[in-house]
């Protein structure tokens, strides 16, 4: 982002569906039409209004041109509409995305959103990671994991424990602070389920070292939202969340192309979206940090310049992450608790972000200021991730 871009675009509407197991006879985009049109509505725009689309396309089996479909399907006629290949960093890179298009002039009020559909009456995908990438498929899974995600970052959570032995007893407070938050949000999967550390540690190893309540589940849902011009955003119904900086970062397609897999791409996406934003981690308020793994989460920490490298373990014992402490994070309860649809996870952490910055996200809200939060987006296995900081008109 060029320093032109600082605070030229805000987010001013939103809209999402409850994570749920399974949703019976819905599928991606009736989903994402109906987190959309609450978007349009929370912004208090008409869908003639959309002149911009942004959307994630990956998940969502319809073939080519799924903006062109979409927009039929919703009745939406924009002048710019684009894809999002981003996986669980399209959420913020989405924003970045639409902030860059705004300030370019192609346009004016910019739908992004993603969904993800099951409905329980079929089997999902096999659980292999290559799927149609012959590079993985063929070079990778056979000499490694075959369990999807999981395995993957166990392998990055094995590697940790060798470096600065970090073991489960320390990473479960994050699992355990963020269910507290979600048991706060009536939107989350996990709601009514509180956990303690002792609940994480036993319950079973689903790659080994990483247990059950480590790791996201998946569900069905959808997010979206609406970014415009900052001088059409001072007039809107709510108070905007400005885009005051932000980055994106590519590592690789998979752990067989990296040295230390402990090291991800976030870290040059925040040092630049600090950087364009005129601030640094101490200033942060809030941090929505995507939490497909608990390990996701310390390694996120330490990259994005919230603690050094190896420290994070310690770091999270020393605070208080719940939306009431001293370092909020993840404060709808993170995909850990909040749920995870897929790549719309990640852009729950957009929408909360919002939320928070607006200070009606009710009873999960952040009782000290919200002027300042860290977004981040993670696809693949640290592949491609991405660094948001949103900010009230006090922090501009």
């Amino acid at each position: 982002m060029s320093d032109n871009m600082r605070g030229a675009a805000a987010i001013v509407g939103i809209g999402e569906l409850k994570p749920e197991r399974t949703r019976p006879g819905r599928d991606a985009m009736s989903l994402l039409a109906e987190a959309a049109y609450l978007a349009i509505q929370d912004a208090g725009l008409m869908k003639a209004d959309i002149d911009g689309m942004i959307l994630e396309e990956g998940m969502t089996p319809t073939g080519s041109g799924y903006n062109t479909k979409m927009a039929e399907y919703m009745g939406i006629f924009p002048t710019f509409a684009t894809g999002c290949d981003a996986q669980g960093a399209a959420g913020v890179t989405m924003a970045l995305q639409a902030a860059a298009y705004i300030n370019a002039g192609l346009c004016d009020y910019v739908l992004c959103g993603m969904s993800a559909a099951i409905d329980g009456s079929r089997p999902r995908r096999p659980a292999g990671p290559g799927g149609t990438d012959t590079a993985t498929s063929e070079f990778a899974v056979p000499f490694g994991p075959t369990v999807g995600a999981n395995g993957w970052y166990a392998m990055i959570a094995k590697r940790y424990e060798k470096l600065y032995g970090a073991t489960v007893e320390k990473r479960a407070k994050i699992s355990v602070d963020l269910r507290y938050n979600a048991n706060h949000n009536p939107m989350a999967i996990w709601h009514d389920t509180p956990i303690t550390v002792d609940d994480v540690i036993k319950s079973r190893i689903v790659a080994d070292p990483l247990h059950l309540l480590e790791c996201v589940m998946p569900c069905a849902g959808a997010c979206a939202f609406v970014v415009t011009r900052a001088d059409i955003a001072r007039g809107m119904r709510h108070k905007p969340a400005y885009v005051l900086g932000g980055a994106n970062g590519v590592s690789r397609g998979n752990l067989t192309h990296v040295g230390e897999i402990t090291i991800s791409p976030v870290g040059r996406a925040a040092r630049r979206a600090f950087a364009m934003a005129g601030y640094g981690p101490s200033d942060v308020q809030v941090m929505e940090i995507y939490d497909s793994f608990t390990i996701t989460v310390m390694c996120e920490l330490e990259e994005s310049g919230f603690c050094p490298k190896g420290t994070a373990a310690d770091w999270v014992q020393e605070h208080d992450l719940t939306f009431k402490g001293d370092k909020p994070l993840n404060t709808h309860g993170g995909q850990l608790s909040y749920g995870q649809a897929s790549t719309a996870g990640g852009c729950a952490q957009v929408t909360e972000a919002v939320r928070q910055i607006r200070r009606d996200a009710g009873a999960h809200q952040v009782p000290g200021p919200t002027d300042l939060i860290y977004v981040t987006g993670s696809g693949g296995t640290f592949s491609q991730q991405s660094a948001l900081l949103l900010a009230s008109d006090a922090a501009l």
